[in-house]
């Protein structure tokens, strides 16, 4: 039989207890610890979360009725549009830039003289050089006004002058020539930007026009070679019977075969951009021909984007090939040596 003995444990048993449960207690304050961590975190999640979803939901209900929610298909080309109008834009303003710095668009009025707002018919400008003094003369002393009856002239709203570039070395005895000539006789358009040569005739017409539009407001410009005799009250007739006239190109129309480069001068380099036959397209002949204001207007604005060939007619008529003119083919600017029914007659 056995006996009811006390269960006694020894010190160490005890130590041993005692140092689990120690060890027990604090592994559940860590885990309760990393619970409330937890806990905190994801709590501080959610309300974040719930607040930017408020604040969200409170930026759409105010520009609900400002931007639609789909961009369709009109508000997408109206996008585009805006893009391609802002390129164009820089475009032009590029474009500006340039040709100001080439002096196509330098006003001159202060320089030669303003019109003071009168309106004129016509602006005639006479293609003159260096040595073509006497001609000048011959033109002073018989078709063409001088001193006072210039001036009146100008009143009945007929500007005459002779047109002349610079010297290619300035300032030199050329220029200071023609300086003293316009003091005495106050009939010079100089174009001060234009060195005065043969081969640059055509850009002779770009300086011509755009100065002239820019000095006189005028129905008509129109460029005289200085070899010939003008009947000046014809001239005038013919332009008031076309001053109702927008946009005409008028002159003594022609076209024909490009001349071959063994008969220069007359040869024109470009001559393969006028067609298979190597004819000239229909422009008027250099002698006399006559520009209305938005024809003058064009070239001023555009001078330093439109090209010149190699002779000022042929050039000037091309220019007019792309713009909406009115080809005026007038005999009486057909200048010969028969005076009979023209304004012009060769020299």
């Amino acid at each position: 039989m056995e006996s009811n003995l006390p269960i006694c444990s020894t010190k160490s048993e005890r130590g041993r207890f005692k140092s689990k449960s120690v060890q027990s207690s604090r592994g559940s304050l860590v885990l309760t610890l990393c619970s409330c961590l937890a806990w905190l975190y994801i709590a501080g999640r959610l309300w974040q979360d719930a607040e930017n979803r408020m604040l969200l939901a409170a930026l759409m209900k105010k520009h609900t009725g400002q931007r639609p929610k789909v961009l369709k298909v009109e508000d997408k080309l109206t996008v585009l549009g805006c893009k391609d109008l802002e390129k164009r834009i820089v475009e032009v303003e590029t474009k500006l830039t340039f040709a100001k710095s080439q002096g196509f668009l330098k006003s001159q009025v202060q320089q030669h003289g303003s019109s003071s707002g009168k309106k004129f018919l016509a602006v005639i400008g006479i293609y003159t050089g260096f040595g073509g003094r006497l001609n000048r003369n011959m033109f002073r002393a018989s078709w063409m006004p001088k001193g006072d009856a210039l001036t009146n002239l100008e009143e009945r709203g007929i500007v005459i002058r002779f047109v002349i570039g610079r010297s290619p070395n300035r300032g030199d005895s050329l220029d200071r020539s023609i300086d003293e000539e316009g003091r005495l006789t106050k009939d010079f358009l100089i174009l001060d930007d234009h060195e005065e040569a043969q081969e640059e005739l055509p850009n002779k017409a770009k300086f011509f026009f755009s100065t002239a539009f820019q000095i006189w407001d005028s129905d008509f410009y129109v460029k005289v070679d200085d070899n010939i005799n003008l009947d000046l009250d014809g001239l005038i007739e013919l332009l008031e019977s076309r001053r109702a006239q927008e946009s005409a190109y008028i002159g003594c129309m022609k076209s024909g075969e490009v001349v071959t480069q063994m008969a220069r001068p007359w040869y024109e380099p470009d001559w393969w951009k006028f067609g298979d036959e190597k004819s000239y397209f229909r422009h008027a002949a250099g002698s006399a021909f006559v520009l209305t204001k938005t024809l003058a207007q064009h070239i001023h604005i555009n001078s330093a984007f439109l090209k010149t060939y190699a002779f000022d007619d042929t050039t000037v008529g091309a220019w007019m090939m792309g713009v909406q003119a009115t080809y005026i083919d007038d005999s009486r600017l057909c200048c010969s040596y028969s005076s009979q029914d023209k304004v012009c007659t060769l020299a």
